[in-house]
């Protein structure tokens, strides 16, 4: 895909603190900002990670060009010297992610950022709008295909997203989620995500007739031919001539239709029938596909009833999110270095227990049962603890101390990964198949507890005794200020 010069895509006050940092001489102070999310949309129990890829596009390719800086030096606000910075940026900060595909939960940080204060500060705004937004559709992908439970799902919604890179971001989002294809052409170009689709009901309305129509596309394209069924009336005209067609043309060349698509009424009734239909016209293999505003509640409540799908094409619900359309992620700082290199932690303190932040530089790990494989929790370490696997170890929750589990017999794996060392870039992303395959294999290892879509249970994000420590000094020392 082409990259795009994404620098200036940030809020105002990102420049004006930055200025500020050069003129009290913080701008080369080290710091280190979190990126995490404080709870899951739609009340569910796990979010999937995306974004990685285009993160390390962008900051591979930050720097300012002769007409950014003329903007800025317009706006009038900004010192002659910081201007002159900017004309000669050079990325310098270590990045580190989870890789996408990962399951992540509320309270651990998914990216962070260490480097020098104006630059880590000024990177905010895209960090979060790329991850946000993807890591909301990959897992708003990920609840509708297990709500389908192994049937076909597609991403239709590229007309009903919220903008162009909604479109293309959303579809890569939504294939790492789980999601089988896309009709986003772009998607599939610059992704390499299967792209398809058939027909619409102005391809239908275009002819003297329906089978008129129907008889025309299977003329042109007799290997993909999924009939719109519901222009006028199903079972009285649509599924009779996608039969009729299906023995009149395609029968003839010993092509076998592909199938039908209901996009209005009762679904559930009508694919009921529909089946009924073209299994005693002699087409059991011809699959019945559903479309029409569907989410993960509506598919489940279809197969529920009975419905008799095969397959899902599901738009503007999926690519907008549309039953919480916000994934909450906040960028927030952690620690900065004093003149001698030693880490100082900060905290953010609230009146809203959830909105303190967890102070320091950190490392994540994830606990792994040995014997069945699946996930125990994450644990929020200093950066240069480790956990020693041959001794059992405590997790508790951080706010209800009193909470805990004694886990034995496991295995514990660092979650972030590093992109950038000083700037220069030491990791190369995964395809979009194996991210979309890696994806697949981490939802396994979550227990169906975590993973339903009513009251799902809450997965441990718990803090090290040393971590906890930390944090509970900075909040009395914080009765003190």
């Amino acid at each position: 895909m082409t990259e795009k010069n994404m620098t200036m895509l940030t809020d105002f006050y990102e420049f004006t603190m930055a200025n500020g940092y050069l003129e009290k001489g913080m701008a080369n102070r080290r710091a280190y900002f979190d990126m995490f999310f404080r709870r899951v949309p739609d009340g569910g129990g796990y979010a999937v990670m995306a974004g990685v890829e285009q993160l390390l596009q962008y900051f591979e390719n930050l720097h300012f060009t002769e007409g950014d800086i003329a903007y800025l030096r317009a706006c009038g606000c900004f010192s002659d010297e910081f201007l002159d910075y900017l004309t000669d940026f050079k990325f310098e900060c270590d990045v580190w992610a989870v890789p996408e595909g990962t399951p992540v939960f509320p309270g651990e940080p998914i990216v962070t950022v260490a480097g020098p204060m104006i630059q880590a500060q000024f990177v905010e705004t895209m960090i979060l709008l790329t991850v946000n937004h993807q890591t909301l559709i990959a897992t708003k992908a990920s609840r509708i295909t297990r709500a389908a439970q192994g049937r076909t799902v597609l991403e239709f919604g590229s007309r009903r997203a919220q903008g162009y890179d909604g479109a293309v971001y959303g579809a890569r989002a939504a294939y790492i989620g789980g999601c089988h294809g896309t009709a986003c052409v772009m998607a599939d170009r610059d992704f390499k995500i299967p792209a398809g689709g058939t027909m619409a009901h102005s391809w239908v309305q275009m002819f003297d007739s329906e089978y008129d129509a129907f008889k025309a596309y299977a003329e042109i394209y007799p290997t993909n031919c999924v009939f719109l069924v519901d222009t006028y009336n199903v079972l009285k005209s649509g599924v009779p001539n996608a039969i009729r067609v299906a023995n009149e043309v395609l029968a003839p060349m010993g092509i076998r239709p592909k199938g039908i698509r209901l996009d209005s009424g009762d679904i559930a009734y009508l694919s009921i029938k529909a089946r009924e239909m073209l299994d005693a016209a002699g087409y059991p293999d011809m699959q019945v596909m559903a479309s029409n505003s569907l989410d993960e509640y509506l598919v489940r409540d279809l197969l529920v009833q009975g419905a008799r799908i095969d397959s899902f094409g599901i738009g503007e619900r999926l690519i907008t999110s549309k039953s919480e359309p916000v994934f909450g992620g906040v960028y927030k700082l952690a620690a900065v270095e004093n003149e001698r290199g030693d880490i100082l932690p900060k905290i953010k303190v609230s009146e809203n227990v959830e909105k303190i932040t967890t102070p320091h530089f950190k490392k994540v790990w994830r606990l792994f049962d040995n014997e069945t494989g699946k996930a125990l929790g994450d644990v929020l370490c200093v950066h240069d603890e480790a956990i020693d696997e041959s001794k059992p170890y405590t997790l508790f929750h951080p706010i209800h101390t009193w909470k805990k589990k004694v886990v034995t017999n496991y295995s514990a794996k660092p979650l972030l990964v590093q992109l950038f060392d000083k700037g220069c870039k030491v990791y190369e992303s995964p395809d979009i198949e194996q991210i979309r395959d890696y994806c697949a294999q981490q939802m396994e290892t979550l227990w169906q507890q975590v993973t339903r879509f009513e009251n799902p249970q809450t997965y441990y994000v718990d803090l090290s005794q040393e971590l906890w420590d930390v944090k509970h000094k900075l909040l009395e020392d914080c009765r003190i200020v």
